[in-house]
């Protein structure tokens, strides 16, 4: 129980790291700007702590199925951080915000073509920001997709290599999926592969519909309040981790289903050798 409780407290600390960075290392952050975020980081972690120092499952998927969660931890807190190392460089330029963002800008031109997410949430913003804000922005873009893409291939990855979920003994799916009654609503298997199927589609529709959330934004709030640092951070850091995440999700949903219909057809098997004569 302590070592539970310990390690909710180190869960605890590092989503208030992770939602405080931005206002920790950007220039001229305001009092209520910090009082704003000290509340949400501090709800956050009442929730993590909540939720790892309790026995029984509550909202979060996959709680006893390492690395998930946290692979999906350090990719959103790595998106934050090297986003907010790059738009610190616009008022304090250094060779490191320097460097991330020309890195930052080659991947944001690979992406930067017809029709694609980027091209479309870039021209949504086109008419509020300077072509130095575009060129920041598009560096901000790169950043967040090749983050979210890394951590799509290193969960493929170890999934394959470590057999994962099941790489450290059975798979509990009350305690990992605790949203999901597998008493209900027919075949286990089925509503599996149909939830997965959601959220594969939903991942690739999503960073299509931000775009339009973020020219709604615009046209609903001050432009000067809306496009700071601090909500561009979030608004790519998400555009990009949400339809990663979902993508996860989805192949973990899969994995779990075929790995119900492999143990199906070993019991079978086994029932079919007890039936037959020696």
């Amino acid at each position: 129980v302590i070592a539970q409780i310990i390690g909710a407290l180190v869960r605890a600390f590092f989503v208030i790291l992770l939602i405080a960075t931005p206002a920790l290392l950007l220039p001229g952050i305001s009092k209520d700007t910090t009082e704003i975020v000290t509340l949400v980081a501090l709800f956050a972690a009442a929730f993590t702590l909540f939720e790892y120092g309790s026995s029984y499952p509550g909202l979060i998927e996959f709680r006893y199925a390492p690395p998930f969660n946290r692979m999906r931890f350090v990719a959103l807190f790595a998106t934050v951080f090297l986003l907010t190392v790059v738009f610190k460089g616009e008022a304090e330029p250094t060779a490191l915000t320097h460097f991330i963002t020309v890195i930052g800008r080659l991947y944001g031109k690979v992406i930067d073509f017809p029709l694609s997410p980027s091209r479309i949430l870039l021209d949504s913003l086109n008419g509020s920001l300077s072509p130095k804000g575009l060129e920041t922005l598009m560096a901000a873009a790169g950043i967040s997709f090749i983050i979210s893409l890394v951590m799509l291939i290193v969960f493929v990855a170890v999934m394959r290599l470590s057999n994962w979920p099941a790489a450290s003994g059975s798979f509990n799916v009350w305690v990992n999926l605790p949203l999901f009654d597998p008493t209900t609503g027919g075949d286990v298997v089925a509503r599996l592969n149909r939830d997965a199927t959601i959220n594969l589609i939903l991942g690739l529709v999503l960073p299509f519909i931000v775009p339009g959330l973020a020219r709604f934004g615009t046209g609903m709030f001050d432009p000067e309040r809306f496009l700071t640092p601090q909500p561009l951070i979030w608004m790519f850091a998400l555009w990009a981790f949400l339809p990663a995440s979902l993508f996860m999700r989805g192949i973990a949903l899969k994995r779990v289903a075929a790995m119900i219909s492999e143990q199906r057809r070993e019991r079978k098997r086994a029932a079919e050798g007890d039936i037959l004569p020696a």
